[in-house]
């Protein structure tokens, strides 16, 4: 399998986990209270990529050379909390349609603003019409979406 197709996989996976991720996770903080249920799962994951990265790298030394590295890219952490809370408490308010229907029209806004202005060392990609007409119709299915 080639490097594409294996993303295009990984992707695929993500897209259904995130939104299962975001009803599980309500209902376990419903359960639990939504800063242990972020907590708890957030522990499970550390544990799986724990022994896949000794499994795969023979080790965990890779990882530690994260501490070696520039403080802003240790913002990735602080990303990963933002958005467990986030995926933990908001679908439980705004459904979980609404929440994903939010939330990925803003991953693609982002996407825009880094992609246009070369943020992060990406190269610079500019914002056609084409693309700013999508973000606003995007941003319009959301609200739409969000209307019960």
């Amino acid at each position: 399998m080639s490097a594409t197709a294996l993303a295009v996989l990984f992707t695929l996976a993500a897209g259904v986990a995130g939104t299962l991720q975001a009803a599980i996770n309500t209902r376990l903080g419903a359960r639990i209270g939504t800063l242990e249920a972020a907590t708890f799962q957030t522990l499970i994951a550390l544990v799986i990529f724990v022994i896949a990265t000794a499994v795969v790298r023979g080790g965990l030394g890779g990882a530690a050379s994260g501490f070696r590295q520039p403080v802003w890219m240790w913002l990735g952490g602080v990303m990963g909390f933002v958005i467990v809370s986030a995926i933990t408490y908001a679908p439980g308010k705004l459904g979980t349609l609404g929440f994903t229907a939010v939330y990925i029209t803003l991953q693609l806004a982002s996407a825009t603003v880094i992609d246009a202005f070369g943020l992060f060392g990406f190269d610079r990609v500019g914002v056609s019409w084409n693309r700013a007409l999508g973000l606003i119709l995007l941003a319009g299915g959301a609200a739409l979406v969000l209307k019960r």
